[in-house]
């Protein structure tokens, strides 16, 4: 377990030993090879671009887990490119590069919902260690939302009822927004989901109870999702760690890593009022939902 660990982070190991896709982004040839040779040592599969015009061109036509790029380039510059990155895929996960520190760059690109910020030159091993973390992040994300499709299947069958317009209910905000061209309200989505007596906000790492939020760290958060995703069963520590961690663990083991993360969340779960029971221990094998949620 230690030296699956050890590889995961030192970037010698994909997460869920799959191949990852890289783009590296840089005007300077030489930095772009440099770069792309470092990840491809390691195993995964890197593409190049000369600009973020041809990034965003390529990523067009495929799909990476994560974005490395320089920011000062002609055209359009890296943070620019993280914009417009985040505009279509919000959940991409992209590390800026830069010769040129400066605290305000950092901040706007941390805003912007940069995975890391690193100052060239940047060691190989910094360069695999952001990226492997960038790809578990990614990894992570298009979990999270297979997890939430399970879920809305699995309470779709038990109630018989189509959970697709709670799932993106639009919000109306015609008083609060001015209208758009021809005078049509603006619409803003709002992606929830609700169990029980739990709002779940799938984008923030949030729950509800009621009027109360909830703010969950990410594993807290898939953990609550998988237990969800798979209510009416118990499920093995072992089977946590390995779907909301991305590790293999032996059972007693997985319970030691596990049992911190259930105590936390009902802890918070308590703190706002709701039974901290929901999530149901079951001695020696596992946890489950309460199936009153």
């Amino acid at each position: 377990m230690v030296g699956f660990q050890m590889l995961c982070e030192a970037g010698l190991m994909t997460v869920d030993g799959q191949d990852a896709y890289i783009l590296v982004v840089d005007d300077e040839g030489a930095i772009r090879y440099s770069i792309s040779k470092t990840l491809q040592r390691v195993g995964y599969q890197v593409h190049a671009a000369a600009s973020g015009e041809e990034a965003l061109d390529m990523m067009n036509r495929q799909e990476y887990d994560v974005v490395l790029t320089d920011i000062r380039m002609p055209g359009l510059t890296g943070v620019e490119l993280l914009a417009k990155i985040k505009e279509r895929a919000p959940d991409a996960v992209v590390i800026l590069l830069t010769g040129y520190a400066s605290l305000e760059t950092a901040i706007e690109s941390l805003r912007l919902g940069a995975h890391d910020y690193l100052v060239k030159p940047s060691s190989s091993q910094d360069i695999r260690q952001s990226v492997s973390q960038g790809i578990e992040r990614a990894r992570n994300m298009k979990h999270r939302r297979a997890l939430l499709h399970t879920i809305r299947n699995n309470v779709e069958e038990l109630t018989g009822e189509n959970l697709e317009d709670q799932l993106m209910e639009p919000q109306m905000q015609a008083s609060a927004a001015a209208p758009a061209a021809g005078g049509t309200p603006v619409v803003t989505p709002v992606t929830t989901m609700t169990i029980g007596p739990l709002t779940i906000f799938p984008g923030r790492y949030q729950i509800s109870v009621g009027e109360q939020p909830i703010d969950l760290t990410p594993t807290e958060f898939d953990l609550l999702l998988y237990l969800a995703a798979h209510r009416g069963r118990v499920v093995p520590c072992s089977e946590l760690v390995r779907e909301v961690r991305g590790y293999s663990l032996e059972e007693h083991e997985a319970r030691e890593v596990i049992r911190p993360h259930v105590s936390n969340l009902r802890r918070k779960l308590k703190a706002s009022g709701q039974n901290p029971n929901i999530i149901v221990n079951v001695r020696g094998i596992g946890y489950r939902l309460a199936e009153t949620s």
